[in-house]
């Protein structure tokens, strides 16, 4: 959630950062925000001058109580409760415009930086590097749902069977291989520092409304509603909700923090050829990363976190480009997003592995997740977060891109968790 002291003194900026986003009738939303605290404030000052006058009333009472002057100070009583009653209405009023103000104020995504490049769509991106040698396998190469079946290591009829469609099941060396990846993922991470953590799959509304997956505007999260739970969409969101109405030390920044998890998303409007196989599931295992930064570190920090996930590319073999996000592929909660994509050699084309983002201080605000700083002052930290990695694409993609006539030959960095050497 952008802060509403934010919104008051760079009026100007957050409008401009918000139209790269494609925000409808922003001037107009930002005004009625503006407004609402107006008459907020307005509403306190005369809640606060009724309370003095009450007070003031109240020592008023007992003099003349002293002074024996009973009628008067009963024709004083009669007045404190008038102002009892306006003091009620006005609270009243208080509460519905704050109710009115906040609903507005979450519902406005975050302001990206400045150097988001403007755009409507994911063809707007901007590719800022490529890595790698795409293989050519000749017109003969397999889809990965075709090598799936062939070496019956991924089950989708089986899974559709068990619970529906994008829920698949992992068989023999389909499940070996998805459990090295999330070895190795782990490993990497721990060795770059990232402090292991096993969250739950399921948080409450509090952890939804933290990181900004709630509102559910788009219907993308499974809901438990008898017990109040969401199935979480990713490790990112009991993770960074570990800090929640935390205050923090500044000497702890970065706080690193990595996660697998099974993610499920609903996915509703997806169909195609673009969720055939390990596209698009509904359910799938993802290694997520997440630092809790110190403001004038962050954007350090995801240039960090963007190598570290360049790196578990470079070590699996894969082909990869790096996308800098436009305005309208940007998250509702990011403030800047750098996607890695990985070549699917029999597909041809290109399939998204990884997200990292910087959520500079919208997540903090609506989670209250602060510290001290230097100068003594109490500010809000910003929060990162990143896909490193999420396993179906990357399976398709290692599948396509390793495959020969003797089988699929598997990363060296993969064998000491796998036990084999190839699919065969």
């Amino acid at each position: 959630m952008l802060q509403l002291q934010q919104i008051k003194e760079n009026t100007s900026d957050i409008i401009e950062r918000l139209k790269i986003k494609n925000v409808q009738n922003v001037e107009a939303r930002i005004d009625e925000i503006l407004k609402l605290d107006e008459q907020r404030r307005s509403l306190q000052q005369r809640a606060d001058a009724v309370k003095a006058e009450q007070n003031a009333i109240a020592k008023e009472i007992g003099m003349l109580f002293k002074q024996g002057k009973r009628d008067e100070a009963e024709e004083k009583k009669v007045r404190t409760t008038q102002l009892k009653t306006e003091e009620k209405e006005l609270s009243e009023q208080q509460s519905a415009v704050e109710n009115e103000l906040n609903a507005k104020l979450i519902s406005l995504p975050n302001a990206p930086h400045i150097t988001v490049p403007r755009g409507k769509s994911e063809a707007d991106n901007v590719v800022v590097g490529e890595f790698g040698v795409k293989p050519n396998l000749g017109p003969d190469a397999l889809p990965h749902w075709d090598l799936c079946a062939k070496y019956d290591i991924v089950d989708f009829e089986l899974g559709n069977k068990i619970t529906g469609a994008g829920f698949p099941v992992y068989k023999g060396k389909g499940a070996r291989l998805q459990r090295a990846l999330i070895n190795f993922f782990l490993n990497e991470a721990a060795n770059a520092g990232f402090v292991e953590i096993q969250p739950p799959l399921m948080v409450n509304e509090a952890s939804g409304l933290g990181t900004g997956q709630l509102p559910d505007k788009e219907g993308q999260m499974y809901a438990v509603p008898l017990d109040g739970f969401y199935m979480i969409p990713t490790a990112e969101v009991p993770i960074t909700n570990i800090y929640r109405n935390v205050i923090v030390s500044a000497d702890q920044f970065p706080i690193k923090h990595v996660g697998y998890s099974e993610c499920f998303r609903r996915e509703a409007g997806s169909y195609g050829k673009d969720v055939r196989g390990l596209n698009r599931l509904h359910e799938f295992s993802k290694v997520e990363i997440v630092v809790v930064e110190h403001p004038d570190r962050s954007y350090d920090q995801l240039e960090e976190m963007k190598k570290h996930v360049g790196g578990l590319l470079d070590k699996l073999g894969l082909p990869y480009h790096i996308l800098k996000l436009c305005g309208g592929d940007i998250s509702f909660t990011s403030a800047m997003t750098f996607d890695f994509e990985v070549w699917s050699a029999a597909q041809q084309k290109w399939l998204e592995v990884s997200s990292v983002s910087n959520f500079e201080t919208f997540q903090a605000n609506r989670m209250k997740l602060r510290f001290k700083d230097a100068d003594g002052k109490m500010k809000l930290a910003h929060t990162l977060n990143g896909s490193a990695l999420a396993l179906p694409r990357i399976v398709a993609a290692l599948l396509e891109n390793n495959q020969t006539p003797d089988g699929i030959i598997m990363p060296e960095v993969l064998r000491p968790f796998l036990g084999f050497d190839k699919i065969d």
